[in-house]
């Protein structure tokens, strides 16, 4: 099985042979290529044009991130399984407003639903969060009779915005006191984590969009402009309660992650390489859980749902299988 790595450490990655080297100053390490599905980088390290060959022939995405946990960026190797008619089929369900539409309002309610189903399980464990779960399911109503992508951009921001005020009856730690939502810089440690684990999943989408026929760079809810990916900022408006909100709020409440692992730098404040760490390894926990899928009688890991949902949003666009998005029972 294919695993991601994450690369904290500064120092040389290059190919060896027929492996992969990382190299700093006091040890080397050996990756075998054949192992390797996605590599993550958060230190300096230096790359040749032969790695980066190497990398693209085995098919591996890397994802770079700054000092701070911005993403910057990633080498997106040539597309091996691009197929023209899914693209062009892509481009048509963008360009065709209603189509489009149609897409979006799914994704989006969705999305709602499992911010839903985060509250309810919350709240059924004692903690009063009706009247939240009350106003976002009506506002989720709303969706369903706009007819402008805007419009449902607008009430899901508006939806955001009051989830993110129940982080504070389920978290109840005053170190991770929710006030705003703020991304750059944030301004408090809560808002580092919120946008630490969303550029993640932007990331770990990415990579899964890879293995398809679909185009990252044509999404439906994110309009496709001058950003180089949107499909990945949609499929994760689905994920990030049930993958990101979910860790985030296991690290917290288990004390796993506490103010200590947060700086402050200039105007913002930063996660601390040790709190990057302990977000990932709870991260991937998420990502590798495996649930009993409702239709295909099986158990498959919340990464495998993610593929998932892409090849329903294929199916959807290439052979007229009316898209459903992925519900959690939690």
């Amino acid at each position: 099985m294919k695993r991601d790595i994450y690369v904290f450490n500064s120092g040389e990655m290059k190919r060896k042979d027929n492996t992969i080297l990382f190299e700093t100053e006091t040890d080397k390490k050996y990756l075998p290529v054949e192992e390797v599905n996605n590599i993550w980088f958060f230190g300096e390290v230096t790359l040749n044009k032969s790695f980066l060959e190497f990398v693209s022939q085995k098919e591996i995405c890397l994802h770079f991130f700054n000092y701070y946990g911005y993403y910057v960026g990633s080498f997106y190797p040539r597309e091996h399984l691009n197929s023209g008619y899914v693209i062009l089929k892509q481009a048509e369900h963008y360009l065709d407003y209603e189509k489009r539409m149609e897409i979006a309002r799914e994704i989006i309610i969705t999305g709602i639903k499992n911010i839903i189903v985060i509250l309810k399980y919350y709240n059924g464990r004692g903690i009063e969060l009706n009247q939240k779960i009350d106003s976002i399911t009506s506002k989720m109503e709303e969706m369903k009779y706009v007819n402008k992508i805007e419009q449902l951009m607008a009430l899901e921001g508006n939806i955001r915005d009051e989830y993110y005020t129940c982080f504070n009856d389920i978290l109840k730690n005053d170190d991770f006191k929710f006030i705003q939502r703020s991304k750059r810089p944030p301004l408090d440690n809560i808002n580092s984590l919120i946008s630490f684990g969303n550029s993640i999943l932007y990331t770990t989408i990415l990579g899964e969009i890879y293995q398809t026929q679909l185009d990252p760079r044509i999404g439906y809810l994110h309009s496709t402009n001058e950003r180089r990916f949107t499909l990945n900022l949609d499929i994760a408006e689905i994920f990030k309660p049930i993958i990101v909100d979910r860790t985030i709020f296991s690290l917290i409440n288990k004390g796993v992650l506490t103010g200590k692992d947060f700086e402050k730098d200039f105007n913002g404040i930063v996660i601390s390489e040790k709190g990057k760490k302990k977000f990932i390894e709870e991260y991937n926990g998420k990502l590798d859980a495996v649930i009993k899928h409702p239709k295909l009688n099986t158990n498959v890991s919340y990464k495998r749902l993610i593929r998932l949902e892409l090849y329903k949003i294929q199916k959807h666009i290439t052979e007229g299988e009316k898209y459903k998005g992925f519900v959690a029972g939690w």
